[in-house]
């Protein structure tokens, strides 16, 4: 029997997984979208946990506010901002430029 926060982790990986190349989401609206608005860090737990799992984009998942928050979980200097300007996002001073029309929103993409 696998630990509820394993179960937890799971679904959020399912998520991340779907954002497009090129956008970013939060922890919070990936909570939202779990249903359980109130667990954004815990979202931050399991994206924290994901570096070993190569298809997670944990990279695309930043604070509310846009602030690239997870990037000292990232090998390296700057690989969460290399990898989000390799998507043609540019990072300003650790916050993503222009977030609010690059921000997608799982709540309304995947229902």
């Amino acid at each position: 029997m696998k630990p509820e926060n394993e179960n937890f982790f799971e679904k959020v990986y399912a998520v991340a997984r779907q954002i497009p190349f090129g956008r970013v989401t939060s922890y919070g609206a990936i909570a939202k979208y779990l249903g359980t608005a109130r667990s954004a860090r815990m979202v931050g737990w399991a994206m924290n946990g994901s570096h070993k799992i190569e298809d997670i984009p944990a990279h695309r998942v930043v604070n509310r506010k846009g602030l690239l928050t997870g990037k000292h979980h990232f090998e390296g200097t700057n690989l969460m901002q290399q990898l989000l300007e390799n998507e043609g996002i540019k990072v300003v001073d650790n916050q993503i430029e222009d977030f609010e029309n690059l921000f997608w929103d799982p709540w309304q993409e995947l229902k």
